[in-house]
């Protein structure tokens, strides 16, 4: 596991929103709705199964808070069996992507509305064989990351999330936000920086030894 403090900042991979940590059918379940056209059924289902994990790493990251994932999920999918007919075959993920995005700077945007009502997210659900240690670790860390990720420019936090988190190419990140590459690069730099300069204010300064 990388370290918040190394080079390259935290992986996400260790710490997928509880949610994501049901079974693949009760993950679904509250989508099916969404392919209930025959016409639409087999491929809408596809879309789910195989991305449904990504999106809701992508909204937790980009500011949806835990509490609404659920239902930010259905909002993104609905919103791509809307327009089902614009996607290309193939670019199912880069679409929902564009989409998640989209949603998750709304999620932002309502929370901070809503700012002075302090609300306790829920404890999140991990493995039964956790013990206490890991689980106040886990949580310590889910909620360092969730203030330094909101309080980072969020065309930073944007390239910072699909790159680091999702492991997106700069040219696949270029794609989906529509701009040069290089741009690309230069919101990276900048986020990693700003990351780690967060990380550190954070944890407060290093006694010496």
């Amino acid at each position: 596991m990388i370290s918040l403090l190394s080079d390259n900042p935290v992986s996400i991979a260790e710490r997928t929103p509880a949610w994501c940590l049901l079974p693949s059918d009760a993950k679904a379940a509250t989508l099916r709705e969404v392919v209930s056209l025959p016409d639409k059924d087999a491929r809408l289902r596809s879309m789910v199964d195989k991305h449904i994990d990504f999106v809701a790493r992508v909204l937790r990251n980009s500011g949806t808070p835990e509490s609404e994932i659920d239902d930010d999920l259905q909002r993104t999918f609905i919103a791509a069996a809307n327009r089902l007919n614009d996607i290309r075959l193939g670019a199912e993920r880069s679409f929902l992507l564009q989409i998640a995005l989209r949603v998750a700077a709304h999620a932002r945007r309502t929370v901070a509305r809503r700012r002075e009502v302090q609300t306790e997210e829920p404890p999140d659900l991990v493995e039964s064989f956790a013990t206490p240690e890991q689980l106040t670790d886990q949580r310590q860390a889910r909620i360092m990351l969730d203030r330094v990720l909101d309080q980072m420019d969020s065309d930073l936090r944007r390239v910072f999330v699909l790159h680091e988190f999702e492991e997106l190419k700069m040219s696949e990140i270029a794609e989906v936000l529509e701009i040069p590459q290089g741009t690309v690069a230069s919101r990276l730099r900048r986020a990693r920086l700003e990351f780690r300069e967060r990380v550190l204010a954070f944890q407060g300064p290093t006694k010496p030894r």
